[in-house]
């Protein structure tokens, strides 16, 4: 026997589209308010800006007298980046400083607006860096370091 009762076995219910109208509805309407929306706006900015998360790509290659460090910077200028030598670590940063004024008379209306953005990645080497010997060029988006390993003396040993 089934625990079904009988006037319930024979009235299977099947969902119509219309009852769930209301319940898109209001979900359609939850979304575009305006906390929700200005939410759902800044996850779409963050995913957008050039570098999420805050990095940006490195790549870190040896050879027998050199080190090559390139990075990935796209939409940075030259005049963004800056790089800071340690005796055994390079840091690349890219500084983005942006001051937007508006004024409107008629209304009595003043508007600044600035924002400072700091991202920076440091490299460290297990050989001490020669700044003098370092160079460094940027075209096309592409920051490319090379700083040649300095070699100390070899000693020979008398009998």
């Amino acid at each position: 026997m089934s625990s079904i009762p009988p006037s319930d076995q024979n009235n299977n219910k099947k969902f119509k589209p219309e009852q769930f109208r209301d319940f898109f509805r209001n979900m359609n309407d939850l979304i575009h308010e305006k906390p929700v929306k200005g939410f759902l706006q800044s996850i779409d900015e963050f995913f957008s800006s050039p570098f999420p998360g805050g990095a940006f790509p490195i790549q870190v290659r040896e050879s027998e007298d050199k080190y090559m460090i390139t990075a990935e910077l796209p939409g940075v200028k030259k005049d963004q980046i800056e790089l800071n030598i340690l005796p055994n670590q390079l840091t690349i940063s890219i500084v983005n400083n942006e001051s937007e004024t508006s004024e409107n008379l008629n209304n009595h209306l003043f508007q600044k607006r600035i924002s400072h953005e700091r991202l920076s990645r440091t490299i460290s080497l297990p050989v001490v860096i020669n700044e003098k010997m370092v160079k460094a060029s940027y075209r096309d988006g592409l920051l490319t370091i090379t700083i040649p390993i300095v070699r100390g003396k070899t000693i020979n040993i008398e009998d």
